[in-house]
């Protein structure tokens, strides 16, 4: 499998569960600023959107959009328990969680991301944010992940959004089971290779 990437982009979830789920891949830096491969492609001509992550399969098939990438990689290694089981009570949380973390926070920080957004719009993005980062802070309240105490591929997507919040001045230091909940996830072996492949740790 190709897992296309831009770097300390959203792209670092499924690349989180890549590891977490051991399955071999490669990876291939997609630039969205430039859309271009680092040969020379176009990526458009891979992936019409222009944006990452972009999973293409054995067979050749392209799969887009992370929540259901990485459930499309839990699936593959259902041994290591990244996912509930299809059809479940469960597998449906997961997909609250993960449709709550793409709608509510991953856009909420996008904004944040853009030179034009206005003083005024950028304020109203972080309360949006510190609205959506308490609730999660709530739920977390007991429970070493969103799950429970095992890991999903929804811990993996909300700490790469939230790890967003440093770089775009979003305050999450009074919040103490996000922030115990990002210092676990940062100590994860998975978390750590993906990250340094990114060039994000060293």
């Amino acid at each position: 499998m190709k897992l296309y990437y831009s770097t300390g982009a959203c792209s670092l979830s499924p690349h989180i569960a890549l590891r977490e789920a051991g399955l071999p891949f490669e990876l291939v830096l997609a630039s969205t600023k430039t859309h271009k491969l680092t040969d020379g492609t176009d990526y458009y001509t891979i992936n019409p959107k222009g944006y990452v992550p972009l999973l293409e399969l054995d067979n050749g098939e392209r799969l887009a959009e992370g929540p259901a990438i990485v459930q499309y990689i839990a699936d593959q290694a259902p041994a290591k328990n990244l996912a509930p089981a299809n059809g479940t009570m469960a597998r449906y949380r997961l997909q609250e969680w993960l449709t709550f973390i793409g709608t509510e926070i991953h856009k909420s920080f996008s904004p944040l991301f853009v030179p034009s957004t206005t003083e005024e719009m950028r304020a109203a993005a972080k309360t949006r944010l510190q609205g959506r980062l308490s609730y999660v802070d709530e739920q977390l309240a007991g429970k070493q992940y969103l799950m429970g105490d095992s890991f999903s591929v929804a811990d993996g997507y909300l700490f790469t959004v939230t790890s967003w919040a440093r770089p775009t001045g979003v305050d999450i230091s009074s919040l103490a089971h996000l922030t115990a909940f990002m210092a676990r996830m940062a100590a994860r072996p998975a978390v750590q290779e993906a990250m340094k492949a990114e060039g994000l740790l060293k």
